[in-house]
């Protein structure tokens, strides 16, 4: 038995339905289209949960606005970033807003208006495996969650939208597929009426030693909180966040955090970089959204690259009279590849070199994130700029650049002309009240006179300039490695 259609689409995520929805809108000849999904139930995951004011446009140019009604999403008007009890709000500009939500809710949203488009079928199926005949892909196997024989779906163009743990990334790509990477793990938990350090505004928490920690409300009563755990992940993840994280958070979340961390289990995902890479290797199919490129999702990008590629892409599908011409189907993938580069490359190498640096591992990248931090206090343009390029609303690769290495020089400049923690020996007179010393109740001298040490605030010497020179070097030479190899990704294209 066999199904045959113009367009099918392997994935009813993000991506997958809304290009389903796009492509129903075509002004060309109407086409049949299936989406097929292995589980239509509401999914349950822990990130897609924010988007920012760049994707709400896209949405809103796909006629998918209706997507947020109706889910409890909640206005996003920018960013607080904590840092050792200090705290920098980044607005975004122009009075721009982006909405955050429960991630199935709004998915559902997107099926939904799938499910209404004219000329989809959106099938319950498990794909197996995709149909090939003389080298070209004529759709797939897949097997209904009503029946168990396996059934072939048969299309003029097979898209791939089955996200980040892609079934068929390596088989379509083949040997043009490169490798992703996980950079850490996102742990998430759900916390129940925490009030943030600013109210609608996303928080980012830089805790010394550890990934950053983001936290965005999603609901009335919902806030989700994730904590960036490098590997390998401690056996006791609930252990880690108490003892090693929450202690660098602001106060009013630490209750809310112990309650969500004793009521239910911390959950777990991979956070991983996947380059895009030219699809020609496969004639009748391609891929899209997280089974093609993914990013490091601390910027909240994601959702805003996948909904920008499916409005591009079905922009110049639509101009596709014949689907089986492939020669037409190159050069529409060619104008996507390139058309796209702007806001994706943008986001993807921003939310790898913002990690980087807010992850601080090591005594440069310490440096790099202390200097971010000065550099966001400005105000200003040190502001305005990069949240522009966090938010997709300036899709620009040279203004990520100018403000990164702005970035890397003003903290350069930091080491040499602002105070730093120092430790200074304690004198034993103030371990001392009125020359009396604090004796414990068995005779002891009390716990706190133990440390030998304190923390004082001084402007380096030029006695330090030689060593903070060295440092220099090599802060500016780490944010060459940081952000070359990222930037290279992007503009080769083979």
């Amino acid at each position: 038995m066999s199904s045959q259609y113009d367009v099918l689409i392997v994935g009813a995520g993000i991506a997958g339905s809304a290009l389903a929805h796009a492509l129903s809108q075509s002004s060309a000849l109407p086409r049949r289209i299936a989406l097929l999904e292995r589980s239509l139930a509401e999914p349950d995951r822990i990130v897609g949960e924010l988007l920012q004011p760049a994707g709400v446009a896209f949405l809103d140019k796909l006629g998918l606005q209706d997507a947020l009604e109706g889910i409890d999403a909640i206005p996003v008007h920018g960013y607080a970033v904590v840092q050792d009890g200090r705290i920098v709000h980044i607005p975004y500009p122009d009075g721009r807003e982006g909405r955050s939500f429960h991630h199935g809710l709004f998915v559902q949203g997107l099926r939904e208006h799938a499910i209404r488009a004219k000329g989809v079928d959106v099938i319950e199926a498990t794909v197996n495996e995709l149909v090939e005949e003389e080298g070209r892909v004529v759709g797939v196997k897949a097997t209904r969650s009503s029946g168990k024989e396996k059934e072939v779906f048969r299309a003029d163009l097979t898209i791939i939208a089955d996200g980040c743990f892609s079934n068929f990334r390596s088989i379509v790509q083949g040997p043009s597929a490169r490798p992703s990477n996980t950079k850490s793990h996102f742990c998430g938990a759900i916390l129940k009426d925490a009030q943030l350090p600013i109210s609608q505004h996303g928080t980012v928490a830089l805790v010394r030693g550890h990934g950053p920690v983001l936290l965005y409300q999603i609901s009335e009563h919902d806030t989700r909180m994730l904590v960036d755990v490098k590997g390998p992940v401690p056996s006791d993840l609930k252990k880690h966040i108490i003892t090693e994280i929450l202690p660098s958070l602001p106060n009013q979340l630490h209750e809310p955090i112990r309650a969500a961390l004793s009521a239910d289990r911390v959950r777990r995902m991979p956070n991983s970089f996947l380059p895009p890479a030219p699809q020609t290797h496969k004639r009748g199919v391609i891929l899209l959204g997280d089974a093609w490129n993914m990013r490091h999702p601390l910027t909240g990008g994601g959702m805003t690259v996948a909904l920008s590629d499916v409005y591009i892409f079905s922009q110049h599908l639509d101009k596709v009279n014949d689907l089986l011409d492939w020669s037409q189907m190159k050069g529409v993938l060619d104008k996507w590849w390139w058309e796209r580069k702007g806001l994706a490359a943008t986001i993807n190498i921003l939310s790898i070199a913002l990690y980087d640096v807010f992850g601080a591992d090591g005594e440069c990248l310490t440096v790099f994130q202390d200097g971010c931090f000065k550099y966001f206090e400005r105000g200003g343009e040190s502001v305005r700029g990069p949240v522009s390029l966090l938010s997709g609303i300036a899709p620009s690769t040279s203004l990520l650049a100018y403000h990164f290495f702005f970035v890397a020089f003003y903290s350069i400049w930091a080491l040499f002309a602002h105070p730093r923690h120092i430790h200074a020996p304690r004198a034993n007179s103030e371990s001392h009240t009125n020359g009396t010393p604090d004796m414990t109740g068995n005779g002891g001298v009390h716990p706190d006179e133990k440390r030998s040490d304190m923390h004082i605030m001084q402007i380096p010497s030029i006695l330090d300039y030689p060593r903070l020179f060295w440092l220099s070097c090599r802060v500016l030479w780490t944010a060459c490695v940081i952000f070359g190899p990222l930037l290279w990704t992007e503009i080769r294209w083979w």
